[in-house]
């Protein structure tokens, strides 16, 4: 809240600068302020700390990007495609400290806010196409990679989608798994001496 506030001022006051620029005459250093100005009020539509946490997924430096997510406080008060970018990415990269029901609730409500691009949705639903498929939710999980495989249009997860649907082929099914459970497993034969 802090920083909102301070946001607001600098605002102020670079607006209020380029009003006496033009004011006074100024008028080549009023046009250049305007560019300043129109930045600080841009700043107001990003939010900061999801800049730096991009910028640090794109250098590969993962742990920084989670701290930088982590300080969001209150994403809901964004736009609606950043409040679904930032529980997007405190899903994927929280995957492992949050468990699975959590990531799974973060990941359907990022793709109902709605995600940007095709290649991000497809990567949401790729990821909760694995989540299914850990849960034992053979079907979900195959309509998840079917719908990621039309959404990936440049070919970019192909690899991806194809070994988990050939994965998801080979395992059992939650029944099968439930069966063998009643059983008792498989029977061991016993080794002859």
């Amino acid at each position: 809240m802090i920083a909102f506030i301070l946001r607001i001022l600098v605002a102020s006051a670079a607006l209020g600068f380029n009003v006496y620029l033009f004011y006074s005459g100024s008028w080549g250093w009023g046009i250049s302020m305007i560019f300043i100005t129109a930045l600080v009020v841009l700043s107001f539509f990003r939010n900061p700390s999801m800049i730096l946490a991009l910028n640090q997924m794109r250098v590969g430096n993962t742990d920084k990007a989670f701290k930088y997510i982590n300080r969001v406080s209150s994403p809901q008060f964004l736009p609606r495609k950043q409040h679904a970018y930032v529980v997007f990415l405190q899903a994927i990269m929280g995957a492992q400290t949050l468990g699975l029901a959590q990531c799974e609730q973060k990941l359907r409500k990022a793709l109902s806010l709605g995600l940007r691009t095709p290649e991000d949705n497809a990567m949401a639903r790729m990821h909760l196409a694995g989540i299914c498929a850990q849960s034992g939710r053979k079907k979900d999980a195959l309509t998840l990679l079917s719908e990621a495989k039309k959404l990936d249009k440049a070919g970019m997860m192909r690899d991806q989608i194809r070994t988990m649907q050939q994965q998801l082929q080979i395992a059992p099914s939650k029944n099968q798994m439930r069966m063998a459970q009643m059983m008792g497993g498989r029977k061991k034969t016993p080794k002859m001496r």
